[in-house]
C-alpha cells in the first residue's frame, strides 16, 4: 500500500466519525457501500442513531452543522482513493459558513449523507 494524501483524508474521515459517534466507527465503516456497489446497508438508520448521545442537537448548541461534518467524513472515506477530497478541499469546506440545517437532524437519513457526497455539493 501506498502512502499518500489519499491515506491521511481516510484517516481524516474515521477519526471525524469517532469524534461525532464518540467510539471507534468500524462496523459502520465495513457497511459502506463499496465502489462496485451503490447499494447502501444504511437504509432506515438516521444522524441521530450514530450520534453520540452526549452531543447536544438542538439548533442553538451545535457550533457546527453535524450533518455537513458527517457528509464530508463519508466523502473522506470513498473506497476509491482517486474519488476522496485532498485535504485542502476538506479545509475549504470546514472554512465555509454553511447555511442552516433544512431538516432537523432525527430527519437525516444516513442514505441521505452517504448518497449526497459529491464534492461540489458541499
Amino acid at each position: 500500500m501506498e502512502v499518500n494524501e489519499k491515506c491521511n483524508v481516510y484517516s481524516f474521515g474515521v477519526l471525524t466519525l469517532e469524534v461525532i459517534m464518540g467510539k471507534h466507527p468500524g462496523d459502520l465503516i465495513s457497511s459502506l457501500p463499496s465502489s462496485s456497489s451503490s447499494k447502501s446497508n444504511f437504509e432506515g438508520l438516521f444522524l441521530t442513531d450514530i450520534l453520540d448521545q452526549c452531543l447536544p442537537t438542538s439548533k442553538n448548541q451545535v457550533p457546527y452543522r453535524v450533518d455537513l461534518i458527517a457528509k464530508l467524513a463519508f466523502a473522506c472515506l470513498r473506497t476509491s482513493p482517486q474519488l476522496r477530497p485532498t485535504m485542502q478541499q476538506v479545509s475549504v469546506v470546514l472554512s465555509k459558513q454553511s447555511p442552516p440545517l433544512q431538516n432537523p437532524l432525527h430527519m437525516i437519513s444516513l442514505e441521505q449523507l452517504f448518497g449526497d457526497i459529491g464534492f461540489s455539493t458541499f
